[in-house]
């Protein structure tokens, strides 16, 4: 993606945090024709030695996982908090609407999960991350219906290759700070997020 130096974040920990609080991500593979192919699916970050993995999965109709498997390597963008940003935070007039967001784009190398235990295995992470209490349900419904369910999806592992963590809320308009924080603040739930890491990014008060 464009990456000014200004909006560009070499924290590991801060992409981190960033995918696992908006885990809905875009799965980005080429299909049979070279076009994008996209999935809008939830991912559970795991760090292995020092390396990032994301595990996933697919209904079994969704082409998506045969893209995987004859061409492993893919895209995975993230998306967080998003706002307006209005040139009414700065002192001066001669200023021009943006827009501010936080993302996050992985290069990955798909492994495919077929093993009904290893599928059972990685669903339980995703549930651990979203509804923990869920767990005993889904045991609780028995080995004919959860090999049913595990038959109907593949799962993956996404090695990630390479990482481009992106935070755009005007670093180089330090004049725009105050006011905009505040702004943010007093605004909506994307809003006050936005606001919550310009001060986690020492920016502004």
């Amino acid at each position: 993606m464009y990456l000014p130096p200004q909006f560009q974040s070499d924290d590991p920990r801060l992409a981190a945090d960033l995918m696992r609080e908006h885990p809905l991500a875009s799965l980005i593979s080429t299909d049979a024709d070279g076009l994008p192919f996209v999935t809008h699916l939830p991912l559970h970050l795991e760090q292995r030695g020092g390396q990032l993995w994301l595990l996933g999965h697919c209904a079994r109709p969704n082409p998506h996982w045969r893209y995987l498997q004859e061409r492993p390597t893919a895209l995975v963008t993230f998306l967080g908090p998003h706002a307006y940003l209005s040139p009414s935070v700065y002192p001066d007039l001669a200023r021009v609407p943006s827009w501010n967001y936080l993302a996050v784009h992985c290069t990955v190398r798909a492994t495919l999960i077929d093993d009904p235990a290893a599928k059972d295995a990685l669903l339980k992470k995703l549930i651990a991350d979203h509804e923990p209490a869920y767990a005993a349900q889904w045991r609780s419904l028995g080995e004919e219906f959860a090999r049913k369910m595990l038959a109907g999806i593949v799962g993956f592992e996404l090695q990630v290759l390479q990482l481009q963590c992106k935070l755009k809320v005007n670093q180089h308009r330090p004049e725009s700070h105050n006011a905009l924080r505040a702004r943010y603040a007093a605004g909506n739930e994307r809003e006050r997020e936005l606001g919550r890491w310009m001060e986690r990014l020492g920016l502004g008060g």
